[in-house]
């Protein structure tokens, strides 16, 4: 039964990293099930507020990821038309790989911004940058939280 936690608790923790970069993952969260997961096994040897500690630094992540796009795109002068096509961007953008996903969100809070608050071009790229860099830092958090989980998990495994 170990054996097939410890698979689980793998296959969670790669779909936990997957889920850093494709939107519509959940991966912090997924990660952290992993790490949950392992917890039931002999395999898991770490103190039981681990878990807690990594479910609350999960949490922060994963509030953190859905609001910062929110609030760069208000910082760089966005309007709600641009919030919302972040959103929309990074959504259509999954369908165009690895650049959909970078681009996805420039272009959507660029278009939000002039179609839906008829803000003129230098005003809109400026709110793209905005919610560009919200998305790139978003990924990166999301990125060393998994990474980490991954690396809890490994070392609990190769001990």
């Amino acid at each position: 039964m170990d054996t097939f936690l410890a698979i689980l608790a793998i296959l969670a923790a790669i779909i936990g990293l997957a889920g850093s970069i494709i939107p519509a993952l959940p991966g912090p969260p997924v990660g952290w099930v992993g790490l949950l997961v392992l917890s039931f096994t002999d395999y898991y040897d770490r103190p039981g507020w681990f878990l807690w500690l990594w479910l609350g630094i999960v949490a922060i992540v994963t509030l953190a990821d859905n609001l910062l796009p929110v609030a760069m795109t208000k910082k760089f002068g966005g309007s709600r038309a641009a919030t919302w096509g972040t959103a929309i961007g990074m959504v259509v953008g999954m369908f165009f790989g690895p650049w959909g996903l970078v681009l996805g969100p420039f272009a959507g809070a660029y278009i939000g911004e002039v179609v839906g608050n008829r803000s003129e071009g230098r005003v809109a790229l400026r709110v793209a940058t905005g919610a560009f860099f919200a998305f790139i830092c978003g990924v990166g958090i999301k990125l060393i939280t998994s990474g980490l989980l991954i690396w809890y998990i490994v070392a609990d495994l190769i001990r």
